[in-house]
């Protein structure tokens, strides 16, 4: 079997993008998501524009596997892809705190 190797940056950023787009879609996702990054719903769209957001966003779904699998299945992809994007975003989001 032939492994794929990591999809470009822009290729992980549009899959963090829509995963952050599966997460909002339903509002007991959305609110465990701020509850657990501190984010405001008001503050995600202009997050979304940084790749360390994106990446912390998959990181999100790498750590709750229900949810990594109902994405995966609702994307039509491998959840391994997901660990492969999250891989080419590298680094990691830290939200400033006052």
């Amino acid at each position: 079997m032939k492994r794929r190797g990591a999809p470009s940056r822009e290729v992980a950023e549009e899959l963090a993008i829509q995963a952050l787009t599966f997460i909002a879609d339903d509002p007991e996702r959305l609110d465990r998501f701020l509850s657990l990054t501190g984010i405001g719903a008001g503050e995600i769209r202009a997050a979304a524009t940084s790749p360390h957001f994106l990446a912390g966003v998959l990181d999100h779904m790498l750590g709750d596997e229900g949810l990594l699998i109902a994405f995966a299945d609702s994307a039509g992809i491998d959840p391994t892809d997901i660990a492969r994007a999250r891989a080419s975003l590298g680094g990691q989001w830290e939200r400033d705190l006052p």
